[in-house]
């Protein structure tokens, strides 16, 4: 379950390191600092756009009817259960005799797919419930959406990459010994994994605005 995992950071989180042991290297010591990389990544006009998140008046809450108390937790906890579930049942197609790395490939892709339709829309629920709650946590759920924008190509690039580090690995597994039996449960388990770390890292925004709404209670 990944209720004790580790909670992923920028650098050093488990799914950069279960990315690294696939592509057969170590991870780097050596990482900027997240700051410097945020600067790197957003171009002037998402740097615009979030100055102007930050420095606009505050925001009119808005109207609605206040959701009762443990409905966002509650959410937040339904759409992990379901995409954990999802992540276990493993690949829908079965192999027979050496193993395709194709399924693996499409359960993943898939997977991936499944997470951020579900947590997209998991997240502008919250947002939403932020905005109903005061003016400050309404420029707060501004905000998150201006960095769920701006960032939203970079990290699909950087997921992206799970996939090929995952043939890569499984290229390796093949050249050791044919992937079947025992090799067949290795590839399995470390495509649960590395499936359940990303489920983790991609919930970390969600996670952040719960809290803050759990801190915020209505008044």
């Amino acid at each position: 379950m990944l209720h004790g995992s580790p909670s992923p950071g920028v650098a050093g989180s488990e799914l950069t390191r279960l990315l690294a042991r696939f592509a057969g290297a170590p991870p780097g010591d050596a990482r900027p600092a997240f700051a410097e990389r945020l600067g790197h990544w957003l171009k002037w006009t998402d740097a615009a756009l979030l100055s102007a998140a930050l420095n606009t008046g505050v925001p009119t809450p808005v109207r609605g009817r206040v959701a009762a108390p443990g409905t966002e937790e509650a959410d937040f906890q339904r759409v992990r259960a379901t995409l954990e579930a999802s992540i276990a049942a493993g690949p829908r197609e079965a192999t027979a005799g050496a193993i395709d790395f194709g399924p693996y490939r499409r359960h993943c892709i898939d997977q991936q797919q499944a997470m951020d339709a579900a947590i997209g829309a998991l997240r502008q629920r919250l947002r939403e419930a932020l905005s109903r709650r005061s003016s400050e946590l309404a420029r707060l759920a501004a905000i998150d959406a201006v960095m769920d924008q701006t960032l939203a190509a970079r990290e699909r690039g950087l997921l992206g990459l799970v996939p090929l580090r995952l043939r890569e690995h499984f290229e390796r597994l093949q050249r050791a010994a044919p992937v079947d039996g025992d090799g067949a449960a290795t590839l399995r388990d470390d495509l649960d994994r590395v499936l359940r770390a990303e489920l983790a890292h991609r919930l970390l925004p969600a996670q952040g605005l719960l809290d803050t709404l759990n801190t915020h209670p209505p008044t």
